[in-house]
């Protein structure tokens, strides 16, 4: 059953556009085709999200109903699949054929075992070669221009952008149109930070951007992990300088958060898919 936020934004828009915001379905389907060993961590998976007789796709053609009939377009911001497996790769070609659904990659589309390697660019493109060069639709880049509104998605799943990303970033803003970016990790907010630090047993935010004062509590792992480089907090400082970028919307964390980046400039976290959880946004 559909779990629906909403939420109204003022962009300056002539007509509203609707979005419908989804992250993190985290799908854990194997067959045939997968080895014993992937099938039993489908089945350790699904039981990890609630996966009861396919409750998690079913979860995912009611928001996508839901958009056909509500919305513009539905907005996924990564985690469609949880891990690498012929199963899930096959699934997730077919529901990204769908032109109502615009797709940004999480980590977990290039996890293979789930957390049995460091994750890095080396490590994303084995995935990505492994799964016949990605899901059929633009995983590390895309953009859609909808009802006057450009709808960008940039992959920051390991918690890092690229310089190149910052470039093309800034070719969308000469468009001179309201931009929505989304992409799988929040960034770094004071209030998003310690909402998750309080969390029981928490040694991380899983958040882009935090400096060495907020990295101090984190594993040495985990820091090491979200330190930003240099290109990503140049990409940190042009979104907030960037006056046509309106709205965040980001996953990953699997609740509901809402938070602001700097004014004038919501981030939006939404929370797991796979139980239904999604958001209804309104553009005007």
């Amino acid at each position: 059953m559909i779990k629906l936020a909403k939420n109204t934004f003022e962009i300056g828009l002539e007509k509203p556009v609707k979005l419908l915001h989804v992250t993190d379905t985290h799908l854990t389907l194997a067959d045939e085709l997968d080895d014993e060993k992937k099938r039993q961590l489908a089945k350790a998976r699904g039981r990890d999200f609630g996966d009861v007789d396919g409750s998690v796709e079913a979860n995912l053609r009611e928001q996508i109903a839901y958009s056909k009939e509500n919305c513009d377009l539905l907005v996924h911001s990564g985690d469609l699949i949880d891990f690498v497996s012929h199963a899930n790769v096959a699934k997730a070609r077919e529901i990204l054929k769908d032109d109502g659904i615009f797709f940004i990659a999480g980590n977990h589309e290039y996890s293979r075992w789930v957390g049995e390697a460091w994750e890095d660019l080396s490590y994303r493109m084995t995935s990505y070669m492994q799964m016949g060069f990605g899901l059929g639709v633009p995983m590390f880049w895309n953009s859609r221009v909808v009802g006057g509104v450009n709808v960008v998605g940039i992959d920051n799943g390991y918690y890092h952008f690229a310089d190149w990303q910052t470039w093309r970033l800034r070719r969308e803003a000469e468009k001179g149109l309201p931009i929505v970016l989304v992409f799988h990790d929040p960034l770094f907010e004071q209030s998003l930070y310690d909402h998750h630090m309080a969390k029981p047993h928490a040694d991380c935010a899983y958040i882009v951007g935090c400096d060495e004062e907020h990295l101090l509590p984190y594993s040495e792992f985990r820091a090491v992990q979200q330190r930003p480089d240099e290109p990503t907090l140049r990409m940190i400082d042009y979104i907030k300088s960037e006056p046509l970028i309106k709205l965040i919307l980001t996953g990953h964390l699997h609740y509901n958060f809402e938070s602001v980046i700097r004014e004038g400039l919501p981030q939006i976290v939404t929370g797991c898919g796979s139980d239904g959880t999604a958001r209804e946004i309104t553009l005007e």
